[in-house]
């Protein structure tokens, strides 16, 4: 027997993935709500036949969104972006979409809403994106009190843009001649890594738990680390030693929105080809400040998420790739 209905938001991403999957465990039938459903027909693999569907819906246009939480008795907005491109701009997908998202909710009678924000979020930012998710947060308090409000770290797991990016950088011919990674801001930063299924875990708690509304919670992984550590890390992982070459701030906000800027001319869909840009001018701005859990934050035990995935344990599982010989490789053999 089903426990409800969850229309998810952004369902068919990178997070979307675990986190139908941890809702179907948790007993929810899940609505997964995307812009472009021919590309997400993988998603109903995250539970047995009739417990995931698939709508079309753009958090831009009010009607769609309307349609996507018909009969819902729950909502999780995962929309979200790392950089702009087309019509897809921080406003428009993350404060935008997250506004529209809580209120139709609201509007429908829906009270349990998740809203999945970041570690950083704040209105006084430089960083567009870590403004934006902040201002999201307000308008989705604003138009439903009881929201949960999650905010990660950098999320990791097979499909992350985090440690596949840096691991292809590291593995690229390139690299062989010119063994550097660039270190923005000195390779300082620190990060607090969380793992995919984790939070996918403090997503269904989210939902299924009458204690946890209206508050805000701080998702990290067991261990901090500076950029600098994670470049070793990666390093050592897929047996390629790479040394964190000092970029400062003044030297890679330029580049960054110079890269930012070509990223987005729309005759030119660079993303299609090559993928994310290699950093922007926003991101730039966000390493600035550390990505850690607040020390008086609550905190993923707090949501019942009690065993908590390193990246030691996980990442080496799939950065083999990475190898000089893939999983064959034996280390010194690069």
């Amino acid at each position: 027997m089903s426990t409800g209905l969850v229309t998810l938001f952004g369902g068919s991403g990178f997070i979307g993935h675990y986190a139908a999957r941890a809702l179907v465990e948790a007993g929810y039938r899940v609505r997964i709500a995307v812009r472009r459903p021919h590309l997400a027909g993988d998603v109903r693999l995250a539970g047995p036949p009739g417990w995931v569907d698939i709508a079309q819906a753009n958090v831009r246009n009010r009607l769609s969104v309307e349609r996507a939480i018909e009969g819902a008795d729950a909502v999780v907005n995962l929309v979200g972006i790392l950089y702009e491109k087309g019509q897809q701009s921080f406003e428009s997908a993350q404060l935008g979409g997250a506004q529209t998202v809580a209120e139709c909710a609201a509007a429908a009678g829906i009270k349990r809403f998740v809203q999945m924000s970041a570690i950083g979020a704040d209105e006084n930012s430089e960083s567009d994106y870590a403004r934006t998710k902040a201002l999201a947060e307000q308008a989705v308090r604003n138009a439903i009190p009881e929201a949960v409000i999650l905010r990660p770290s950098i999320v990791f797991g097979p499909e992350d843009d985090f440690f596949n990016k840096f691991a292809g950088m590291a593995a690229h011919p390139v690299s062989n001649i010119a063994p550097f990674l660039p270190a923005i801001g000195g390779g300082k930063t620190k990060l607090q890594p969380v793992y995919a299924g984790d939070v996918a875990e403090a997503i269904a708690a989210a939902v299924s738990h009458d204690d946890v509304q209206g508050k805000t919670y701080e998702l990290g992984g067991p261990s901090i680390y500076t950029f600098n550590e994670l470049y070793d890390f990666i390093g050592e992982t897929i047996d390629r030693k790479r040394y964190a070459l000092p970029l400062p701030y003044f030297v890679a906000k330029p580049m960054g929105l110079t890269f930012g800027a070509i990223w987005k001319i729309p005759f030119l869909p660079l993303h299609t080809v090559l993928g994310p840009p290699p950093i922007t001018g926003d991101q730039v701005d966000m390493l600035k400040t550390d990505n850690v859990v607040a020390e008086d934050a609550l905190t993923l035990k707090d949501l019942g998420v009690d065993e908590i995935e390193s990246i030691e344990a996980i990442v080496p599982s799939y950065l083999w790739r990475y190898r000089a010989y893939g999983e064959f490789h034996q280390k010194g053999e690069a």
